[in-house]
């Protein structure tokens, strides 16, 4: 699974950087592996777009015709899966009101992924949000973490 912040270490080999010029966006569209269409354009170049295509692969935590969970690979819980929308989409701010219903959606993905973690004890649920937010990839991902007592302030 390729997820995490610039420099990180892929295997051993790979940095993230490598990997988003490796994996960067092809011309035309296929479909991949998971059944998601590969986009093109350079908004749709980015590694979670290229983790829900199949092409980069991750850890599946749950998935469905709108959603993909997987494990973080730099994760800062004992359990720390990320969700994902299917279809790019930026950051929260960039999501408008034809998207309340994935936005929703999501949220539920999240709570499900907790319950199927065993995180009856609590979790925690993240959404950062542009640079000031320490959005590290420019897709919308909710952060699911628990298994510890989690502190706050969280940063």
């Amino acid at each position: 699974m390729i997820v995490g912040q610039a420099g990180f270490s892929i295997q051993g080999q790979k940095s993230l950087g490598r990997i988003f010029l490796e994996y960067g966006c092809g011309q035309g569209s296929t479909c991949g592996p998971r059944g998601a269409c590969v986009y093109t354009g350079l908004a749709m170049s980015c590694i979670f777009c290229k983790i829900v295509e199949g092409s980069i692969p991750s850890k599946a935590v749950h998935q469905d015709e709108l959603s993909y969970a997987f494990a973080d690979i730099d994760p800062k819980a004992p359990v720390h899966v990320l969700v994902i929308p299917r279809e790019h989409i930026a950051a929260l701010s960039e999501a408008d009101e034809s998207r309340k219903a994935l936005l929703g959606h999501l949220m539920w993905v999240a709570a499900e992924v907790a319950r199927e973690q065993g995180l009856g004890a609590g979790y925690r649920v993240v959404v950062n949000n542009g640079k000031n937010g320490g959005q590290a990839v420019d897709h919308l991902h909710l952060h699911v973490m628990g298994g510890r007592q989690m502190a706050w302030p969280p940063g």
